[in-house]
């Protein structure tokens, strides 16, 4: 990994705005609930220059609330017919890379707080009873603190292909592992995971991230990246890239990817369109 030499503290950053969004449409052969979790984080949502709201065509009623991850939810009932999910908006971001924090160090378990206790349990797709040893044998012998989760984050890296014709909804990190192959949630779930067994608190995250300041990779679409608690306080992550990213715009954190789903269908629903942007745009001229 190369070591960040822009945007860290103390160097100048490029303030920027981004216009992000998705469209999603479904075909429902009966009336259909939704769950759906694509609006943007309450942590970021001081940041936003236009609203982000969920629009539905047709129009149908939505009711938003707060999960117990203090992520915004969105349930409706979809159908029957076609229904197209969208938002678009603009939202300010100061343009920072990734902060890298060599000296982070880890916390004995007696020490970390109440709350972060919970990222250190296995879940439904952070399966670390089946990976512990294997997680002790390739990265005990590693300095404990930052250096031991780059280490992860590196092997994670080099050790998954990345292939959208490989991922599948029930895929799991002892799957991802054995398989080699998948896409950015099986990297983090598989970092995350790792983490798990060495004692080290890991949360899972979802938003966007556009090619903003790295060449243009491919179709946009949301990412997933993690966050590791380490020297007190959460810091990121991203095993897919493995490189200090900017523009992340935060959706939801969660213990894996089960909690933070952009849609759940509670029923039959086929998806015919899905696009999502994340672009940099110019500023308003000053009258």
């Amino acid at each position: 990994m190369t070591t960040p030499l822009v945007g860290s503290a103390g160097v100048d950053s490029r303030p920027m705005r981004i216009k992000t969004g998705f469209e999603i449409s479904y075909q429902c052969p009966s009336a259909t609930p939704m769950l759906l979790m694509p609006s943007v984080h309450p942590s970021r949502r001081g940041d936003l220059e236009t609203i982000d709201t969920l629009r539905t065509e047709p129009r149908v009623s939505v009711h938003a609330y707060t999960d117990a991850y203090g992520n915004i939810c969105n349930r409706l009932v979809a159908g029957p017919g076609r229904i197209r999910l969208s938002t678009e908006f603009v939202i300010r971001d100061p343009g920072l890379i990734d902060p890298y924090v060599p000296d982070a160090t880890e916390h004995p378990i007696h020490e970390l707080p109440d709350e972060v206790i919970l990222y250190l349990l296995g879940s439904r797709y952070c399966d670390t009873e089946k990976l512990v040893e294997i997680a002790w044998s390739l990265f005990g012998h590693t300095p404990p603190g930052w250096a031991r989760v780059q280490a992860i984050s590196d092997y994670v890296h080099t050790h998954i292909t990345f292939n959208y014709a490989n991922a599948r909804p029930d895929k799991t990190a002892h799957d991802a592992w054995t398989e080699a192959t998948g896409v950015c949630r099986d990297y983090a779930h598989l970092a995350i995971a790792f983490c798990r067994c060495l004692n080290i608190p890991a949360r899972y995250c979802t938003g966007y991230m556009g090619d903003i300041g790295v060449p243009v990779v491919g179709v946009m679409d949301f990412s997933a990246w993690m966050e590791v608690y380490l020297g007190g306080r959460w810091r990121t992550f991203d095993p897919r890239n493995n490189m200090p990213r900017m523009a992340r715009v935060l959706i939801a954190r969660g213990r894996d990817a089960i909690d933070v789903p952009i849609a759940t269908t509670f029923g039959p629903a086929v998806l015919i369109g899905f696009a999502v942007t994340s672009v940099e745009v110019a500023s308003p001229l000053r009258a």
